[in-house]
This record gives C-alpha cells, sequence and structure tokens, in this order.
C-alpha cells in the first residue's frame, strides 16, 4: 500500500479475498468492477481507504488482517489454484469457508511436509524471498550411494539450467541399499 492508504484497484480486489490479481483485471475488462459508482475500463487506477468498490453491484469486504496457517500437504496434491489437467490441488482440499488463500512457496505433487498458507500476498511473497534469510528444511530421499565430498559441495552453492542457488547443507541421515535419506537446510527454494 502506498503512503495514503491508496492501491491498485486488482490489489485491492485480491486483499478482500475475493479473486487474485489477474482475476481481479479480468473482471474488470468485463465491465463488473465500480468505484465510486463509475464502472471501470481499465485496471490502471488507484483506489484509497475511502473509495467505494463493487463488483457485480455488490460492495466488496473490507481487506482481512493478514493471517498465516499451517498445512501439511500430503503426496499427490499439487501447490496451484487450477490445473489444467484436473489434478487436485492444496486449495481443493481445504474446507468450506475458508478465505482465499496462497501458498508461501510450493511443494511438487510427490511432496508432502509443511506448507505456509496466507490470505495476504505480501506476506507470502516476503516470506518466500531469500534475502529474509529464513531457513527451509527439507528430508529428501535420493538414489544411489551419496559421499561426503558431494555433500560438501553443497555448502558451495549449486548451478542449476544456468542459475546459481545458494548455499545447501546436507547430512545424510540414513543410508539404504539403493537410496539414502538426506537431511537439507537452505535459505532458498
Amino acid at each position: 500500500m502506498t503512503q495514503k492508504g491508496s492501491e491498485r484497484i486488482a490489489k485491492r480486489l485480491a486483499r478482500a479475498g475475493l479473486c487474485s490479481r489477474r482475476e481481479g483485471e479480468s473482471w474488470i475488462h468485463e465491465g463488473r468492477v465500480s468505484v465510486d459508482g463509475t464502472v471501470l475500463t481499465s485496471p490502471a487506477i488507484t483506489v484509497s481507504i475511502h473509495s467505494s468498490i463493487k463488483v457485480d453491484g455488490k460492495l466488496i469486504p473490507t481487506p482481512a488482517e493478514p493471517r498465516l496457517w499451517r498445512y501439511h500437504k500430503p503426496c499427490g496434491l499439487l501447490t496451484t489454484h487450477r490445473d489444467p489437467q484436473g489434478r487436485p490441488t492444496v486449495f481443493n482440499s481445504l474446507p468450506t469457508g475458508f478465505p482465499r488463500m496462497i501458498s508461501v512457496g510450493r511443494l511438487d505433487i510427490n511432496s508432502e511436509g509443511l506448507l505456509l498458507l496466507t490470505n495476504n500476498g505480501d506476506l507470502a511473497r516476503r516470506l518466500e524471498l531469500p534475502g529474509t534469510g529464513l531457513l527451509r528444511r527439507y528430508r529428501v530421499r535420493v538414489y544411489g550411494i551419496p559421499d561426503g565430498s558431494e555433500l560438501k559441495a553443497l555448502k558451495k552453492g549449486i548451478v542449476v539450467n544456468g542459475v546459481h542457488y545458494g548455499p545447501i547443507f546436507a547430512t545424510l541421515d540414513r543410508q539404504l541399499r539403493r537410496n539414502a535419506w538426506l537431511s537439507l537446510t537452505l535459505r532458498e527454494g
């Protein structure tokens, strides 16, 4: 939000829990959104805390206070709002009546574990940025027998598809015949 309590209209719609910013922009182009009695044709407008905003003729709710939820994501769910292939998502699995939520980062479909959810996009973004210094811990199963030098090399960071990632601290938890369990600690990802 800017200094005087103003923000872009699509952001206000998203903060009210009605839609994503992109969906809000689509609603504006469809003529569904009005501000102070004027139907909008462009999302390039800033609204204040005093603006009267309606969608389909109904006043939008006041934006909720930022909240954070812990969610144990099971295997088999995607961390996305919609999947073109129709696979189940984290957000489909939430109880009815929950506010619109955003994930803080994501976990792969075959991963399970703690996933943070929030009703505030700014909070999600702040928590995702590596600059916050928040540690992320993962327990992963890898194929093969990792040797100590490979695990030590991760401390310098790695390059994947030309993108450099910061240090990864890895410890071998358990070695099995064909695979191993590792604990990874990193500040991004």
